[in-house]
């Protein structure tokens, strides 16, 4: 893809994930897709994704920064929202929470393939302690 096309990309990306559309969500993650210290596979992705809409069912990302080499985009987000479910086995505590997080994503034929980045969850974990 050209860098055009993969900012394109990303915004499709991040907007199905602010729209909570987990099936659309999938459809941008290859099956087997790797992520850094995570469980690999778009099953767990989602599983993931999924968790963290029950404890934040008005989570939303903003992009920030979008960098773009050959088969890699590497993105600065904010993502927030109020912790109104259970997320990571800790009840609603009605907090708003906020973070700043770091993603590199490689695609392949539209896929993201692999992916690193910030520990989001742990940022999470820590503000709702």
């Amino acid at each position: 893809m050209e860098p055009w096309e993969m900012r394109e990309w990303f915004a499709d990306f991040l907007e199905a994930l602010n729209r909570h559309d987990s099936d659309a969500v999938r459809a941008f993650l290859h099956p087997a897709v790797r992520r850094a210290h995570l469980p690999a596979g778009a099953d767990a992705w989602i599983a993931d994704y999924e968790d963290l809409l029950h404890g934040f069912p008005d989570w939303q990302w903003k992009r920030i920064q979008l960098l773009v080499e050959d088969d890699r985009v590497a993105a600065h987000l904010r993502g927030g929202g109020a912790h109104t479910g259970t997320f990571a086995h800790r009840p609603a505590t009605r907090t708003r929470v906020s973070i700043a997080t770091f993603g590199m994503y490689r695609i392949e034929r539209g896929l993201i393939v692999e992916a690193s980045g910030t520990d989001d969850a742990a940022q999470i974990r820590a503000a709702i302690a």
